[in-house]
């Protein structure tokens, strides 16, 4: 077998035989009338009128040999079948695409439309040119790119050799442009809210951490969709806000978890607790069917059915009930004692770090698909507390397959209640605690100023990833990759 210096020389001689043809192997322009999806759209038009068109794409396969041959043209929205006779073609294009052209080149071809014996849609080729020489071969099957890191690392082979992985990514435009649109619909502003913050708030995560040259300052990529900047819009004026963006973590990858994906946020002044958690669940099943077409899914062996209304669980009680630990009453040493006995790994040792343990636990029972509600005010600092249960918040979080999909809150408006929560939360910072919130004075003056009640919601990646039935990695058109070592 030959190696790939060795099919690159070939091609490399090729590519010459193109050059002494005349032909520009990567010209600027090349014939072209439609996409291939629209050929087969107009195809008994143009082939009723004997029209000439020109078509293009990526060869996927040549097969036939001597005086014909048959050709899959593929651009990425369609495929369709070119045949040459060495009848029809000018002998000197003919023998130059035998001698110089290979299975991935990017050719665009001119010629009729017509029916094979078959009954194949096809074009029968005039004329030929090339629109781009490959140099180097296609994976020859599919095996050749099932190594995760080659696939991930030459992505674009991966799109070219699988189909379907390439349709994802147009059902995830769906799903953004859904969401986008439905929020619009409500009277939603589209904002921008900066990914370079002082301080990271609207969420627990490990940030990641860089340095402004000018200003001669330390700071850190978001971790949250805006959602400090847009409360502080809230109190300026803007009642309802929304930002679709890219967010950052410098935390473990899992099929889960990714350093940087895609999430929404929205903000909603005077919308009440349950009222939000109405909205959303409206938002999220449009958003849901429009990229999928169904809210109906068997995912991991298990059919999961979105149509219907989603039931409430509690958090507290979840918790109870599956481990015997009461995360508002228990000591630390009984909830540290407990993990052991379920034999869970814990590294924090403070009580928010064992609650959120306690709680993953249990999560992964649940398929869903639930609301999640009742989370504890210690695993809650930006959401208000629930009136009727002060030591718990006013939180929702959608759980699906074991893992939570949204987040949304009645938000936290008041100043002295925000700060006392900050100041608990840099109390786990100073104690080592690196996914702790950094407080925020600046936003708590805002407060003091004034802000409407609100509710607030976000979903993003992983959602759309647990849906698709793909890790979270896999939804990532190029995920993070170590460089290639030589």
């Amino acid at each position: 077998m030959a190696s790939l210096n060795e099919l690159r020389q070939n091609r490399l001689h090729k590519l010459e035989l193109i050059k002494k043809a005349g032909i520009n192997p990567y010209p600027v322009i090349v014939p072209r009338d439609f996409c291939l999806l629209d050929a087969q759209k107009n195809f008994l038009e143009y082939q009723k009128a004997q029209k000439k068109v020109s078509i293009a794409g990526r060869i996927m396969a040549i097969r036939g040999q001597g005086a014909i041959l048959f050709v899959v043209l593929d651009d990425g929205k369609s495929t369709f079948q070119a045949v040459i006779k060495k009848d029809t073609l000018d002998p000197k294009l003919f023998e130059l695409f035998i001698q110089a052209v290979d299975i991935g080149d990017i050719v665009s071809v001119t010629g009729t439309f017509f029916t094979t014996n078959r009954g194949e849609r096809s074009i029968e080729i005039h004329s030929w040119t090339m629109a781009a020489k490959s140099l180097l071969p296609l994976p020859e099957k599919w095996h050749g790119l099932t190594d995760s890191d080659e696939r991930f690392r030459k992505r674009y082979l991966d799109f070219i050799m699988d189909p379907e992985n390439r349709q994802l990514f147009f059902k995830k435009a769906k799903f953004w442009d859904a969401t986008r649109d439905f929020l619009k619909s409500e009277g939603f502003l589209e904002v921008e809210t900066p990914t370079l913050e002082v301080t990271t708030g609207g969420a627990e995560a490990t940030p990641f951490k860089t340095h402004h040259n000018d200003y001669d300052l330390d700071v850190y990529l978001r971790i949250s969709v805006g959602e400090l900047w847009q409360k502080r819009l809230l109190a300026g004026g803007f009642p309802r806000t929304f930002e679709i963006g890219r967010i950052y973590r410098n935390e473990g990858t899992s099929p889960e978890h990714a350093q940087e994906f895609t999430n929404l946020e929205f903000y909603c002044s005077y919308m009440s607790f349950e009222d939000g958690l109405a909205f959303s669940e409206r938002l999220t099943k449009e958003a849901v069917k429009t990229a999928f077409g169904t809210l109906e899914f068997v995912l991991k062996d298990t059919k999961i059915d979105l149509s219907e209304a989603w039931p409430k669980i509690d958090y507290v009680e979840t918790v109870a009930k599956m481990t015997g630990i009461d995360v508002l009453k228990d000591s630390e040493k009984e909830m540290q004692n407990k993990l052991k006995e379920l034999k869970v790994e814990f590294t924090g040792m403070n009580r928010e770090r064992l609650t959120d343990t306690l709680w993953k636990y249990c999560r992964k029972q649940i398929i869903g698909p639930a609301w999640l509600v009742g989370h504890p005010k210690i695993v809650s600092p930006l959401s208000k507390s629930d009136p009727s249960d002060p030591d718990k918040t006013l939180r929702v979080q959608l759980l699906l397959l074991g893992a939570e999909m949204t987040n949304g809150f009645a938000e936290l408006n008041d100043p002295l209640d925000q700060n006392a929560r900050f100041e608990a939360q840099k109390k786990l910072i100073e104690s080592g605690d690196t996914e702790a919130m950094m407080p925020d004075d600046e936003f708590v003056e805002m407060l003091e100023h004034g802000m409407p009640p609100a509710f607030g919601f976000a979903y993003g990646d992983r959602l759309f990833a647990a849906l698709s039935g793909k890790p979270l990695r896999e939804t990532q058109m190029f995920p993070l990759m170590r460089p290639k070592t030589k």
